[in-house]
């Protein structure tokens, strides 16, 4: 049986490949599922700091949802099609956009409907010069269903996000690059090593840094500043007991390279960060206004 997904551990990066090249890489739900699967792996696997999506073959990154296994879920009922096509393919961009690990896409050709949703979901993206992009769903007489209506529009603008969204007319990875879907343009034959390259940037840095990172990130942008700097404030105040962070600090004052060893899943010492949490929480208190709810305190116990 041929798998769906294929996975190969490069030097801490792990490079997922979508392996329906005869079918464009088209999602179906058995590819989604096995996606699914090996990203929880990655997640909780400590010799992997980075992830690379990208699709088999030389056509497409993916062409979107099987349109055949979703007609079939819709001809029995408005609630099937919900369920297990519109639920499963937002659960993995969600997956995707939450991720905390780095997940770079490497668009290697087709990125049309679902393809086109993933790479609105990842961090960051790489197009090869021959990718292709496109929301072709209006022409099927249906909105997109993977997170499109909303992402685009918070990476392109409303306008722009809807002139592609109501023509479904395709646009090139230059456009995609001013856009913001995509943070670099490559020949062809580069985009492995560049996606490479830009994993290997990344994964050299503390995993608990780059956790943090991207948690404040995905979490803060869809809210107010004031709410975004509360976010902040809290991956700031999980890091601060880590020894990571001393290590950073130590390395920097003795003008050394430092040398990082923390595991994102670990970050923490409990005692200290619930200490600077709960100081956090006093310095917040100390400014009218600032003394709102703060989400990340709701599971802490405080303590004399």
């Amino acid at each position: 049986m041929t798998k769906l997904v294929l996975c190969e551990i490069r030097d801490r990066v792990a490079v997922l490949t979508l392996n329906r090249p005869e079918k464009l890489n088209a999602l179906n739900y058995a590819l989604i599922d096995r996606l699914l699967a090996m990203l929880d792996a990655v997640e909780t696997d400590d010799t992997i700091g980075a992830v690379i999506l990208t699709g088999a073959g030389e056509r497409a990154f993916s062409a979107g949802g099987d349109i055949h296994e979703f007609s079939a879920s819709l001809a029995l009922g408005a609630d099937v099609a919900l369920r297990d096509f519109v639920m499963r393919g937002q659960r993995l961009t969600a997956r995707l956009e939450a991720f905390r690990k780095p997940i770079i896409a490497a668009v290697n050709g087709l990125a049309f409907g679902g393809g086109c949703e993933i790479t609105e979901a990842v961090p960051l993206a790489i197009a090869s010069e021959r990718a292709l992009f496109a929301k072709p769903e209006i022409r099927l007489a249906m909105p997109p269903t993977f997170g499109g209506t909303q992402r685009l529009p918070r990476l392109a603008g409303r306008k722009r996000a809807l002139e592609l969204l109501l023509t479904g007319e395709a646009f090139s990875p230059q456009r995609a690059l001013e856009l913001g879907l995509v943070n670099q343009v490559v020949p062809h034959a580069e985009l492995m090593s560049a996606a490479l390259d830009l994993a290997h940037c990344v994964v050299r840095h503390s995993p608990a840094a780059v956790a943090s990172i991207l948690t404040a990130v995905a979490r803060g942008l869809n809210q107010s500043i004031a709410e975004g700097l509360l976010v902040e404030a809290e991956q700031f105040a999980r890091m601060a007991p880590t020894a990571d962070l001393r290590e950073g600090l130590d390395a920097w004052i003795g003008r050394r390279k430092p040398g990082f060893g923390g595991s994102w899943a670990h970050i923490t010492r409990p005692d200290e960060a619930r200490r600077a949490s709960l100081a956090l929480d006093e310095l917040g208190a100390q400014d009218q206004g600032a003394a709102a709810t703060r989400p990340f305190m709701s599971g802490w116990k405080r303590q004399k």
